[in-house]
């Protein structure tokens, strides 16, 4: 990654990030690529990455660990499956197995917590933003994005049928049209979070003394997009991604 260029959150880029994500079944490398590029950079320009002890939770193979190295940081990934990527040829270094609602990491270790597309497969998400919060240093910064049940993509590769036949249904249709089951199965490797629900949990916690809302973002809108991510119920459906950027309490070392 070249270090030199600033993020911008312009509408070429969102379209580039929209062509990559159609072949994310299809071509794996060029989608996790590309998102790894654009989302290190686009944390840069909340934190400086360059010596900051980074943990990623649900990093998956390689690509985020990579860009995360050349912007200078000491990368640590957690992951379930990091024993199926390393079967499969993946490169895992720096990854470890482990439950983004029990993190085997020492709390108040790393200065910057981050999680990609992960809150949406997890039963409990409240569970894994805690573990988040636990494991940042005071003055660290914790980014958080998924994506909501009710936007289009909600259903992942079963949306958008996902909003008008329900999970169920849409994974049905998926299996009749596919012959295999979807990856992501409502219920069981899916759940239907909303942008609220992350809200209500920030919220708490700053109301707790714990942490300070840096921004709320859709994630890969152009920047005049942005105010939709403070708009109730417009958020669910239009954010794509729900992100939200928070500070630990305390001060920085």
């Amino acid at each position: 990654m070249d270090r030199a260029t600033p993020h911008r959150a312009t509408t070429s880029r969102s379209i580039s990030l929209f062509r990559a994500f159609l072949v994310e079944q299809t071509d794996p490398d060029r989608f996790y690529s590309e998102l790894a590029v654009d989302s290190v950079r686009q944390l840069g320009s909340y934190v400086d990455l360059d010596g900051a002890r980074v943990l990623d939770v649900g990093g998956g193979p390689g690509y985020f660990g990579n860009e995360f190295d050349k912007a200078g940081a000491t990368y640590h990934g957690i992951d379930p499956a990091v024993g199926d990527f390393a079967a499969a040829g993946a490169e895992v270094r720096g990854m470890v197995r482990g439950s983004g609602t029990a993190l085997p990491i020492r709390t108040g270790s790393v200065d910057v917590c981050y999680s990609s597309n992960v809150l949406e497969h997890v039963p409990t998400p409240e569970a894994m933003l805690d573990e988040m919060l636990r494991v940042t240093r005071p003055g660290g910064t914790i980014f958080v994005s998924y994506t909501p049940w009710l936007s289009p993509h909600g259903g992942h590769e079963t949306g958008p049928w996902h909003l008008l036949l329900g999970g169920a249904g849409a994974r049905r249709r998926y299996q009749r049209r596919t012959g295999r089951e979807p990856k992501n199965r409502i219920g069981e490797t899916l759940f239907a979070i909303s942008a609220a629900r992350s809200m209500r949990w920030a919220r708490a916690a700053r109301r707790a003394g714990e942490v300070t809302v840096v921004d709320v973002l859709p994630r890969y809108h152009p920047r005049g997009m942005c105010w939709v991510a403070r708009v109730p119920l417009l958020r669910e459906v239009l954010t794509w991604n729900f992100t939200v950027v928070l500070r630990r309490a305390g001060p920085a070392e």
